[in-house]
This record gives structure tokens, C-alpha cells and sequence, in this order.
């Protein structure tokens, strides 16, 4: 394809979006998108496989497991999208970011990245994928993320449940960080309130040392 000759202003066209898509897969999955092929189009498209912006988009695919992109999600996202080239994607990345700045989108993407990264026969998610999805998602926004991400470390637990995983964002937007307002009788998951007491004692011992 004579990228080239595509401007960013150029007419969506539907035929170049599924030719492009073909630059990404192979003769033996031609259906598919998968691993090598991601990576090859995270390189022209300028941002690493692990950077939000991906996540994002695969939500608006409707992408159902992480590192494939099926032709019919890719037709599904990049129509809505209007992109159908290299240079238009590259044009629409700022606007995938700042679907986050809106905190109902920021939401359906939270909750969607659950499912969307955890192993497909499983119920729950691994704890090192739930680690590693809360960092993308809430480590720099949430000021109590370092201290959740040491106490899930030193914890028992080896999943996180869907339950868990919404309410982690609830708490990181309705919680102080001096945890004044927890209820520790509300409707929270236990797992929450195993944190809030441990950052509890945390604090205890630090001013315990202070004041020694």
C-alpha cells in the first residue's frame, strides 16, 4: 500500500482498511491479528504494546483477548474510528487518550480490561496481570496506588474477582487517602478492608518509630 500517498484528511475507505490489516497477519491466520503482527503495528503506529493508548483502542475494537485483534473487531474499531491507514491512527492517538479524561469512559475501560486481560477459562484474574493492569490504569492517578500495589505483595491473595477489581476503583475515587471516610462496615469486599487496616498499622508503626 502506497502509504505515502494517504493524508490524514483523505475519505475512510473501507477496502484500504482491510488491506492494511492484511500488512499485519500471516497466510496461516489471515482472520487474525496476533502477537508478532501487534507488535509490528505498535512499531509504525509509534507507541509501545503496553502503553495505555493500546488498551484503549482495543476497547473500541471490542477486542476480546489481549494481543489479537480479529478482522472483525479491526473493521468494527478503525470504521468507527475512520482510520484505515498508518498516518490517520498515528492523527487519532491523542483522542484515544483523552477518552480516559472522561470518567464514565474511564470506567467502562476499567471494567472492560478485567475480562479483556484475564485468561479466557478462568473466572478470576491472576494476581501478576492484576498488578500489572491496575499500574497502567490507576498508578499514576491514584495516590494510595504504591501502597495497594506493597500490600497486594505481602498479601495471601493469588486472583482478583470481578468484585474486587470494580470496587478497587471506587475506593481509588471515593477514598481519602487518609482513609477517614472508609466504613469499615460498608459494602466493601474484604479485601478492602484487609487494606485499609494494614495501612493502618503501617502508619501506627511509623509514627510509633517517630515518636521513639
Amino acid at each position: 500500500m502506497a502509504e505515502r500517498h494517504i493524508r490524514a484528511e483523505d475519505g475512510f475507505s473501507h477496502k484500504r482498511c482491510l488491506t492494511w490489516f492484511q500488512e499485519y497477519t500471516t497466510p496461516d491466520e489471515p482472520e487474525t491479528l496476533g502477537p508478532d503482527g501487534m507488535e509490528k503495528f505498535c512499531e509504525d503506529i509509534g507507541v509501545e504494546p503496553e502503553n495505555i493508548v493500546m488498551l484503549v483502542l482495543a476497547y473500541k475494537m471490542g477486542a476480546t483477548q489481549m494481543g489479537f485483534f480479529s478482522k472483525k473487531e479491526w473493521v468494527k474499531g478503525l470504521t468507527e474510528l475512520e482510520c484505515d491507514s498508518t498516518i490517520k491512527m498515528v492523527v487519532k492517538l491523542d483522542y484515544l487518550r483523552s477518552i480516559l479524561n472522561d470518567a464514565n469512559s474511564f470506567k467502562s475501560i476499567y471494567r472492560y480490561a478485567y475480562d479483556f486481560a484475564k485468561d479466557s477459562d478462568q473466572r478470576s484474574m491472576d494476581i501478576i496481570t492484576a498488578k500489572a493492569m491496575l499500574s497502567l490504569l490507576l498508578g499514576k492517578h491514584w495516590p494510595l496506588y504504591t501502597q495497594f500495589a506493597q500490600f497486594l505483595e505481602q498479601s495471601k491473595y493469588k486472583v482478583i474477582n470481578k468484585d474486587q477489581w470494580c470496587n478497587i476503583l471506587e475506593f481509588s475515587r471515593t477514598i481519602c487517602m487518609d482513609l477517614s471516610n472508609y466504613d469499615i462496615d460498608g459494602a466493601w469486599p474484604v479485601m478492602l478492608d484487609e487494606f485499609v487496616e494494614w495501612m493502618r498499622m503501617q502508619r501506627n508503626q511509623v509514627s510509633s518509630s517517630v515518636s521513639s
